[in-house]
C-alpha cells in the first residue's frame, strides 16, 4: 500500500473511531441515510403524464398498462415508465430543409416517373402521430424510418398511375387522397404504432428548367382556354335568357294574332250567315245591296274616264276633280 492509501486508511479508521466515540453523530448519519432512501422510494413511486404524452408501464420487461394524462403510482425500482409523445409531427418527403430554411430537392426520393414515362419532381409534407404507444416502442427499432419508406413506396405507386400533366395540375387532390389511404392500409398491416394524419403535395414540377418552361407555356395556354371557356359560358348565360324572353314575346304575339284572326273569322262567319238568311228571304234585294256595297269599295280606287263611245278622245276626271272643292263635289253628287 502506498503512502496515500495508508493515510486514507488511517483517516477512514479515524472517522469510524470518531463515530463510535460520538453516538449522536452516528444517529444523524443513520437518519440521513434512511431519509435519503425514503425520498428515493417516494419520488420513484409516483409519476406524472402530461396531455401530450402516453406512459407505458413495464415490469421485468412485460408491459403492464398504458397511462394517459394524470398522476400515477408505480413500484419503485421494479416498474419502469416510458413516455411516448402522441402529438402530431411532420416531415418532408422528397425534399430536405437546409440551415437557411430552404427546401432542397432529394434527387433520390423526390423524382418520380409517371404513367406516360415522364420524370416529375414532386414533394409531399407528411403529418403523422403515434396511434399505439406499445407497438411504437417494441414492434420495430426505427418506426419513423419505416414510415418514411412506406410513404415513398405509396407515393411512387400512386404517381405512376397518373400522367405528368395530371400530377402537376388537376389530379393533386386525388393523389393525396390515394396516398393517404394506401399508407393507412400499409401501416395497419405493419403495426408499427404510427398512423397518418394528413399528407399534402407541396410542389410538383418537371426536373429540368427547359421542361419547366414548356410546362409553364402549356399551363398558360390552359389558363387562357379556361378563361375563354368561362367568357363563353358567361356570354351564353347572358344570351340564353334574352333569347328565351324574345321567343316568349314572339309566341305571345303569335297567340294574340291567332286569337284576333279566329275572332275575325268567326265574325265573318256570323255576318255571312246573317247575310245568307237575308238572301234566302229576299234574293234580288240582297244581290243589289251586295253589288252596291262592293262598288262602294271598288270605285274609289278606279280611274274614271268619260267618253261618248264614238270618238277616240278621252277626258280623265282627275284634273277636274282636283280643282273642284269637296263642297262642290258633294253638291254635284247630290244632284
Amino acid at each position: 500500500m502506498n503512502k496515500f492509501d495508508f493515510n486514507f486508511g488511517k483517516r477512514d479508521g479515524k472517522v469510524v473511531d470518531d463515530i463510535k466515540k460520538s453516538p449522536k453523530l452516528g444517529k444523524y448519519i443513520k437518519f440521513a441515510v434512511i431519509a435519503l432512501v425514503l425520498i428515493t422510494i417516494v419520488s420513484g413511486s409516483f409519476y406524472n403524464v402530461s396531455e401530450q404524452e402516453n406512459a407505458v408501464v413495464t415490469m421485468f420487461g412485460k408491459v403492464l398498462r398504458t397511462d394517459t394524462a394524470g398522476l400515477y403510482f408505480k413500484i419503485p425500482l421494479i416498474q419502469q415508465v416510458y413516455y411516448v409523445d402522441i402529438t402530431t409531427h411532420g416531415t418532408g418527403v422528397g425534399y430536405t430543409i437546409d440551415n437557411n430554411g430552404q427546401n432542397i430537392t432529394d434527387e433520390t426520393n423526390g423524382i418520380m416517373i409517371t404513367s406516360d414515362f415522364n420524370l416529375l419532381d414532386i414533394d409531399f409534407y407528411l403529418e403523422y402521430r403515434v396511434s399505439d404507444p406499445v407497438a411504437y416502442l417494441y414492434a420495430s427499432d426505427n418506426p419513423e424510418e419505416i414510415l418514411k419508406n412506406i410513404a415513398l413506396s405509396s407515393i411512387r405507386s400512386i404517381v405512376a398511375d397518373y400522367t405528368v400533366d395530371e400530377a402537376m395540375t388537376t389530379a393533386k387532390g386525388q393523389i393525396q387522397s390515394d396516398v393517404k389511404e394506401d399508407m393507412i392500409r400499409e401501416l395497419n398491416e405493419q403495426n408499427i404504432g404510427l398512423t397518418v394524419v394528413n399528407i399534402t403535395v407541396q410542389d410538383s414540377e418537371p426536373p429540368t428548367d427547359d421542361i419547366k418552361q414548356a410546362f409553364k407555356a402549356v399551363e398558360t395556354a390552359k389558363q387562357g382556354a379556361d378563361t375563354a371557356r368561362n367568357n363563353a359560358l358567361a356570354y351564353q348565360n347572358e344570351q340564353i335568357p334574352a333569347a328565351e324572353a324574345n321567343a316568349d314575346k314572339i309566341i305571345q304575339g303569335a297567340e294574340a294574332d291567332k286569337a284576333a284572326r279566329i275572332a275575325e273569322a268567326e265574325g265573318q262567319v256570323v255576318r255571312f250567315n246573317e247575310m245568307y238568311e237575308q238572301y234566302k228571304r229576299y234574293p234580288y234585294i240582297t244581290k243589289k245591296r251586295m253589288f252596291y256595297e262592293t262598288m262602294e269599295d271598288v270605285l274609289p280606287s278606279l280611274k274614271v274616264i268619260i267618253t261618248d263611245g264614238g270618238t277616240q278622245t278621252m277626258l280623265p276626271l282627275e284634273s277636274f276633280s282636283s280643282v273642284v272643292s269637296p263642297e262642290v263635289n258633294t253638291e254635284t253628287e247630290g244632284e
